[in-house]
């Protein structure tokens, strides 16, 4: 039978009992004095990191005391990580890694802790056999029962570890995980993510996983708007009210260019429902603006401006909408809008190119045909927003159609005369004329 460690080798010779901790420490009967020094010893060479000298010591008291204390395999799982490190012979280190290993087991088996010691485990089982096909089954293993018992008080970092595992695992073997599973994998570990983030606390290294994690996953799985509207699609239909699965399609929508499939837009809508957020409001505005769906667009719009107070935000909310009200012809509507959109904020000079827009375009609308200076003083109106908004290219177009000198005289009037523009602008400008 092939001995995969020196510590095996130990525990095969000693006798090892089951029995759990007691508080405080288990010092064996008739071996008191023996294994208080072989305590000091191990432990002051640890201080020391004089790791190789842990070993003889350490190894006896994990024979002979079994249950002595917890610390016995906090402290020989680092002594043999350290050593493992250090080691430059293949052989040698990789049986200090198994013994790394077993320590962790035996912590469980005698103090229990299962869920916080398997996670550990789990952390370092990945980096030590993560190039190690053959080791995969096993370490895979430990990061299921990990997720399953710790959920999100699992190590931050065994959310990448796993991710990335799964992704090595499939590529050696294609048929030890299903596209199915590494997409139930993946959903796992960005719930767990999530549960994180709602803490508050590491969010840029979060935020960091989450990203490689993303990435990983759209190479163990061929992530594709077919794969999103096909596969996770069927399952948010039946069960709308799963926000897990709604935020992945979302991010998958996302990263796979896919934001048009209907999916894309029902997943949003689920995460504004559970998690109302200013930026998902927005862009759910957008998209029902752009596919000619005003009245809900404006209904996402209203909501959005519930979920913030900065200025910046709210001027951005009001210029959509008054590009709604523009495309409904509500033209006073849409200027209001877009007057709100400066008050918020007055850096937004584009709400002025707006309202010049829907002066310039209500020539025809508004026009008396009584006097041609009256007609265009809509121009004029028009050049006034654009001069406002910085837009020469607009002004240039609106003077061009400013009333001529010669129609200022014909109807007995001067430069600088007061007119009033009656329609939808009921507005007074001074009369320019075109050069």
């Amino acid at each position: 039978m092939k001995i995969k460690s020196l510590l095996s080798v130990l525990l095969v010779a000693g006798s090892v009992s089951a029995s759990y901790a007691q508080a405080g420490w288990n010092w064996p009967q008739g071996k008191e004095e023996i294994a208080q020094e072989k305590n000091v010893i191990y432990t002051d060479n640890m201080k020391a990191k004089n790791y190789e000298a842990c070993r003889a010591p350490l190894n006896w008291l994990i024979v002979n005391a079994p249950d002595l204390n917890k610390s016995l395999y906090q402290n020989g799982a680092k002594i043999y990580d350290q050593l493992a490190r250090r080691s430059k012979d293949k052989a040698a280190k990789a049986m200090l890694q198994d013994s790394a290993m077993i320590t962790y087991d035996l912590r469980i088996k005698h103090f229990g802790q299962r869920g916080t010691v398997l996670d550990r485990k789990a952390y370092y089982a990945y980096s030590y056999y993560k190039d190690q096909p053959e080791k995969y089954p096993e370490v895979y293993a430990m990061f299921q029962e990990s997720f399953k018992i710790n959920g999100a008080k699992v190590l931050d970092n065994n959310c990448l570890a796993y991710m990335d595992l799964v992704r090595r695992y499939k590529e050696q073997s294609p048929d030890a995980i299903t596209d199915e599973q590494a997409t139930v994998i993946y959903e796992e570990i960005s719930a767990v993510l999530d549960q994180k983030d709602a803490k508050g606390t590491n969010a840029e290294k979060l935020e960091g996983i989450r990203e490689t994690v993303d990435k990983l996953f759209t190479t163990v799985v061929e992530v594709d708007c077919d794969f999103i509207a096909n596969t996770l699609g069927p399952k948010l239909e039946q069960d709308p009210t799963d926000l897990k699965l709604a935020k992945n399609i979302f991010k998958l929508s996302l990263a796979g260019r896919c934001m048009e499939a209907p999916i894309f837009l029902t997943a949003a809508k689920i995460m504004l429902k559970q998690e109302p957020d200013f930026g998902i409001a927005k862009l759910i505005g957008m998209k029902e603006k752009q596919a000619g769906n005003y009245n809900d667009a404006m209904e996402f719009y209203n909501q959005a401006l519930t979920l913030t107070d900065d200025g910046t935000k709210k001027a951005q909310i009001y210029l959509d909408m008054a590009g709604v009200y523009a495309k409904q012809h509500s033209n006073a509507m849409a200027r209001e809008y877009a007057l709100k959109a400066v008050q918020a904020d007055p850096s937004k000079k584009d709400a002025y190119n707006i309202i010049g827009g829907l002066y310039f375009s209500s020539f025809e609308k508004c026009r008396q045909n009584k006097n041609k200076v009256e007609d265009r003083a809509v121009f004029i109106a028009a050049y006034e927003m654009y001069q406002k908004a910085g837009n020469k290219g607009g002004m240039s177009s609106a003077k061009a159609q400013f009333p001529s000198m010669e129609d200022i005289f014909t109807y007995d009037m001067n430069v600088g005369d007061p007119v009033k523009i009656g329609c939808w602008i009921n507005k007074t400008v001074l009369v320019k004329k075109r050069d």
